[in-house]
């Protein structure tokens, strides 16, 4: 599976972006898709994940109520929908693929994308 996350940018705190990950194959919805992130000097972490059928999603407390993670496995993308943008979110974003039902360890996620940058401004 060969990940491609887009969608990153420059936005003011407050704002909203939407990060989208295409995938290519044709067993995306096998895996169980994750988001992560890392700021500068700072080591990665979980964001949140949806299972394969999409009914479940998982998030970590520091965006839970803000972000909403959804697939579309006819379109073999995941996405990421960010409300409520902080300057603490500011972040590379990075979405990956797991064959396990559900993971918040990156060690665990067998495939990455390459990152898209996320600037929020205050």
């Amino acid at each position: 599976v060969q990940l491609q996350a887009s969608g990153g940018g420059l936005v003011q705190a407050g704002g909203s972006l939407r990060l989208s990950c295409a995938a290519s194959g044709r067993t995306f919805s096998r895996y169980t898709m994750g988001w992560f992130r890392q700021a500068p000097g700072k080591e990665r972490e979980f964001v949140g994940a949806i299972n394969w059928r999409g009914g479940s999603t998982y998030y970590a407390d520091s965006v839970k109520g803000r972000f909403t993670i959804s697939r579309d496995n006819a379109k073999n993308t995941v996405y990421l929908q960010m409300n409520s943008l902080k300057p603490e979110d500011t972040a590379v974003y990075y979405c990956a693929a797991s064959v396990l039902k559900y993971s918040d360890y990156g060690g665990e996620y067998n495939y990455w994308g390459q990152g898209t940058q996320v600037t929020v401004s205050s």
